[in-house]
């Protein structure tokens, strides 16, 4: 039986749809008929014999186009002897000749939530790599990475992932299998070279290829979320906090919204109470003494100093662009599903121009009101320096001591002044800006990030890509108002 039908099979099985043997050798038949080529016909030849409810229909279609997502461009094989690797690689070789002319998306990943470093320097002032992944990354093909990832990772049998602990090993041996060896070799001898060329490209190609980690780390998280054991849901649930929110899939969305609203919970429940001082703490003597007047000075009653903290203002500043909207959705929902311990968020949302949305979550349930948000100010180009004007125009006076001002986005303008000046203006007036980053620290400053510029003005920034980071980053906040 082929192996790519038997693997493909045993990822339905991890996302809950039964297939049973005889379910399974339909499905040996189907193949047989209709072939790999035609993509299309092998979605809908499948999804009449293997499964069998609505609910297990929708999850089809999605664990389908995730499986298949890197091979849709190639021809799959059809037995255990030719391995879809092979066939990625050759694919590869021609995308590298549609490549040489500049670029594919070297900007952005293919679902826009990362920038590749390196894309201002110009790849024709430099030398040529010699190592055959530093000429890959070189070409910048955004699509013959993907295929050259994908044929390492059925070289080293990545479907046999089961464990969370077991992400790092394969994401290295990816690497190897993508000759990550002769690429390091190559920079330390770049390194050592007196000429400036020479150590440009050392510097470059040391920036490419830690974009290309963490690629290779977010596609062994989603090998993971489809092939790992089905009893393995903890480890899963696990997964699901530390995963890059941009990676996660439609068919893990819903899980992923139950967490969020689990993790709320234990924040409510962690601080819903404010803290009171009751007996114990400083002795109020003026108190004491005025209370106790009516006892002829004797002291019955004890009075304690006590500080009442006022919860804070919170104003959320979400970019809702195409490459961060999956991030302001899921702070979004934290910010509003912590309604009992922060009940005065005021949220505004933008791409280009700013708009608050506090009125869509208070007048429609917590998902619905996170769609409209999207669907009405995401999609655009992103700018900052028209948002933070907009801001301005709208909240600055209303800015104060008890305001802490929360922007989520990635810093990156399209080489635009985002108006750094403005976000000062911001930071004088508030308690606290908090800037959260869904990039990683190690692609901040690239490309056309404005990082550098805006974050002198920010009292903490903070990198927030995933759930886990999230949570910290809001039990911090209301740890210090609570």
């Amino acid at each position: 039986m082929p192996r790519l039908l038997t693997t493909f099979i045993r990822a339905l099985r991890n996302a809950d749809v039964r297939v049973s043997t005889a379910e399974t050798l339909d499905a040996l038949h189907a193949v047989e008929l209709v072939g790999y080529q035609d993509r299309a016909l092998l979605k809908t030849s499948l999804g009449l014999v293997l499964p069998k409810t609505q609910a297990e229909k929708e999850i089809f279609d999605v664990t389908f186009d995730q499986f298949f997502a890197h091979r849709q461009t190639a021809p799959l094989a059809t037995s255990d002897e030719s391995q879809p690797a092979e066939e990625g690689t050759d694919q590869s070789g021609n995308g590298s000749q549609q490549g040489q002319g500049g670029g594919g998306n070297g900007d952005r990943t293919s679902d826009g939530t990362a920038t590749q470093p390196g894309e201002k320097t110009s790849v024709g002032e430099l030398p040529s790599a010699q190592s055959a992944l530093g000429q890959l990354l070189m070409r910048s093909n955004q699509m013959e990475i993907d295929l050259a990832i994908n044929a390492a990772g059925t070289r080293v049998n990545v479907h046999q992932i089961e464990f969370f602990t077991q992400k790092g090993i394969y994401t290295w041996r990816i690497l190897d299998a993508m000759g990550q060896q002769d690429l390091q070799q190559e920079i330390r001898d770049l390194e050592a070279a007196h000429e400036v060329p020479q150590r440009r490209l050392a510097q470059e190609l040391g920036h490419r290829r830690d974009w290309l980690r963490e690629q290779v780390r977010d596609y062994v998280e989603r090998q993971f979320l489809l092939h790992a054991d089905v009893t393995g849901k903890r480890l899963r649930g696990d997964l699901l906090r530390n995963v890059r929110l941009g990676r996660i899939d439609i068919a893990h969305q819903k899980a992923v919204r139950d967490l969020v609203r689990r993790m709320a919970r234990r924040l409510v429940s962690a601080y819903s109470r404010r803290r009171k001082v009751f007996n114990r703490g400083q002795l109020h003597v003026p108190r004491t003494l005025r209370r106790n007047m009516k006892y002829d000075d004797a002291i019955f009653d004890l009075h304690w100093k006590s500080q009442k903290v006022d919860r804070p203002k919170v104003f959320a500043i979400c970019d809702v662009s195409g490459s961060v909207a999956s991030y302001a959705a899921f702070m979004l929902m934290f910010l509003y599903s912590l309604d009992e311990v922060l009940p005065r968020v005021r949220s505004f949302a933008f791409s280009s121009e700013l708009g608050e949305v506090s009125d869509l979550f208070s007048a429609n349930e917590l998902d619905d009101a996170v769609a409209l948000t999207l669907r009405q100010y995401g999609g655009g180009s992103t700018d900052y320096a028209q948002a933070f004007s907009d801001f301005r125009r709208l909240c600055l006076d209303e800015l104060d001591k008890r305001s802490t001002v929360i922007i989520l986005g990635d810093g990156r303008n399209n080489n635009a002044d985002a108006r750094g000046d403005i976000l000062k203006e911001i930071y004088d007036r508030a308690r606290r800006v908090i800037w959260l980053n869904p990039e990683a620290r190690s692609l901040w400053n690239t490309g056309d990030s404005e990082m550098r510029h805006l974050a002198p003005y920010c009292h903490q920034v903070e990198e927030c890509g995933t759930l886990a980071q999230l949570e910290r980053v809001v039990s911090r906040l209301l740890r210090s108002v609570s």
